[in-house]
């Protein structure tokens, strides 16, 4: 069989996402309607997803095991649903439970988390997920009341479901220490069942070829992988970034903080995911964008951009910060503009304007909450994912503030986060031998799951309510833009970023390692017209030119710019500085190989 007998079942798969959704929506505490979704996320290869709605399945699992727990009677009540007679008089496990498990998955995808794959993963693809029906035809094991019964065996089944479905779809996302976590959880619930334990095998072999050991550290076992960056099928949230519309509200914000710039849409090059490709083209192809451009000529020196942002973060904990801004706080003498919250402890605020602006903004959600010392003071190589995720509380609370979408957020809404369409993203199904797609959101079980939901729990927000809201998608999505576009401030005698934030006007302005603009971010977010170019060439931007941005240290060597690149915006830059650059270090590599030879 060739790959065109292969049927894509892409669409009727969608179709049944959108329709347990809509299910889920009615019943936000029914724990298999999200194995089921977990099901068909995996289907669709997005295994991120999977492991999200495996994890809220697991939340609802314990609910239900659990009287004391908040919904403990909402879970019950709909897991009753699932043990009630069917047509008949007969009842089964919940067909989501008998399916066969998620190993197999791991033959065709398991280069999505190492690209050479062991010879020694020969998992069949048509494995039993061993899980035996146990009731069917109204037959019960043991005694007691029927419907008791029924649950604890559907408890048990759910249980084991969620701990494969979790152990496999993280260990394809490359989060290996959370993986084996998962795992070694419920191995310790069902000793000896064969999916984990092979499952266990394949997080120990790829393990050891990425660390390259032969005896594992367990606690060193890396957690940060590799998602899918796109604007998912069913997100309706994006707008048209290139309407008159969008174009009118854009230049109607910039006139008040950058008049002599408005957004225009231009042509961008295609970022690629390595050297030779990108620097091959003769031409390089391009995609259409936004961008920043010079309504009137801007001298050398003159600022060009005064904007303020409320999403922002630090991650420190008792700093003397603006909670609004993060600016630092004024000296607290008689005379000080600092203003304290009346309802909380230690949550100051540069001033009366920044108090009023985070009152109507975004602070009425996190008032007396304790959330302020969620992702503070972390490990330093975990602070900028820290800042991220503080970053996406702030877009949350921002939302329940303000009573709308967190997609819909006017910081965010019209944010590019380098997306791709959804086909690029696909994984090649069987027996089709084309290579892996490369991903490039960055994701983690702690940055990506379980810490927005432990944002809204403390926000006291019903995390199964409004899935809409607070699905995982929606998380990813917003850390795709801030990924591009966030500007983060450091500590000058740690180095280390403690500090970031989003400013939507300013970000309008493309990357370019040769920029006509620097920029400098204290309470507000300013940038002027570069005195110099890269070259030692005099500033200045002419009327109708693009304002030419810098994301990163422009003093920085190709290589590592190129880096920094494939990280925050999703490929390489393409640049003209970029390419001219990595073709010099391509031709002095060549001569080098000549001379040796």
């Amino acid at each position: 069989m060739d790959s065109s007998d292969e049927e894509d079942n892409t669409p009727y798969y969608l179709e049944r996402r959108e329709t347990l959704t809509a299910e889920l929506r009615s019943h936000p505490y029914d724990l298999i309607l999200y194995l089921e979704r977990a099901q068909i996320y995996s289907e669709l290869g997005y295994p991120d997803l999977s492991a999200g709605d495996a994890y809220r399945a697991l939340l609802l699992h314990d609910e239900c095991a659990t009287e004391e727990f908040e919904y403990h009677e909402q879970a019950t009540e709909a897991l009753q649903e699932w043990c009630a007679d069917g047509p008949g008089g007969t009842w089964q496990l919940p067909a989501v439970l008998r399916s066969k498990g998620g190993v197999h998955q791991l033959v065709s995808q398991v280069e999505r988390v190492d690209l050479n794959p062991d010879p020694k993963l020969t998992v069949a693809k048509q494995q039993s997920n061993g899980v035996s029906n146990g009731v069917a035809n109204g037959e019960l094991d043991g005694e007691g009341n029927v419907m008791e019964v029924r649950m604890e065996k559907v408890l048990k089944n759910a249980s084991l479901r969620c701990y494969r479905n979790l152990s496999i779809s993280l260990l394809l996302c490359g989060c290996l220490k959370s993986s084996y976590d998962f795992c070694q959880r419920g191995l310790t619930v069902n000793p000896g069942d064969e999916e984990l334990e092979q499952a266990k095998e394949y997080i120990q072999l790829i393990a050891k070829r990425r660390l390259k050991v032969k005896e594992l550290d367990y606690s060193q076992l890396p957690d940060q992988g590799l998602v899918r960056r796109e604007i998912y099928p069913w997100n309706d949230h994006e707008p048209d970034r290139y309407s008159a519309e969008t174009l009118a509200f854009l230049n109607k914000e910039l006139a008040k903080c950058a008049p002599k710039c408005e957004a225009k849409v231009t042509e961008l090059p295609i970022l690629f995911h390595n050297y030779n490709n990108s620097d091959n083209y003769g031409t390089t192809p391009t995609m259409s964008q936004l961008g920043l451009f010079a309504k009137e000529d801007i001298e050398p020196g003159e600022e060009i951009l005064d904007e303020f942002s409320l999403l922002a973060a630090n991650n420190v904990l008792k700093d003397a910060l603006c909670d609004a801004c993060s600016s630092a706080l004024p000296p607290l003498t008689v005379d000080s503009e600092v203003v304290a919250c009346p309802d909380c402890d230690d949550i100051m605020f540069c001033n009366s304007d920044c108090f009023e602006r985070a009152q109507a903004s975004y602070h009425p959600a996190v008032c007396e909450k304790d959330i302020d010392t969620v992702a503070k003071d972390p490990d330093p190589k975990e602070k900028p994912f820290a800042l991220y995720l503080l970053l996406l509380g702030r877009a949350l609370a921002m939302a329940v503030t303000q009573e709308t979408h967190p997609l819909d957020l006017t910081e965010v809404k019209y944010i590019w986060g380098d997306f791709l369409p959804s086909s690029q993203n696909a994984i090649p199904l069987p027996p089709d031998s084309e290579p892996p797609p490369i991903w490039t959101l960055p994701f983690s079980f702690s940055s990506n799951i379980a810490g927005p939901l432990h944002l809204l729990e403390k926000m006291d927000i019903d995390i199964f309510q409004n899935l809409d809201h607070y699905d995982l998608w929606v998380f990813n999505t917003l850390y795709a833009k801030f990924r591009g576009t966030a500007s983060a401030r450091v500590n000058h005698r740690t180095g280390h970023p403690e500090v970031a934030a989003v400013h939507p006007l300013w970000c309008l302005a493309n990357h370019d390692c040769d920029p006509n603009v620097q920029w400098e971010w204290g309470a507000r977010m300013r940038f002027w017209c570069r005195e110099k170019r890269i070259d030692g060439s005099k500033g200045g931007v002419k009327k109708g030119e693009e304002i030419l941005n810098h994301y990163t240290d422009v003093e920085l060597g190709v290589k590592e710019r190129r880096e920094w690149a494939k990280g925050s915006l999703g490929g390489f830059c393409m640049c003209e500085r970029c390419k001219r650059e990595a073709g010099e270090a391509i031709e002095r590599a060549d001569g080098s190989g000549q001379k040796e030879s």
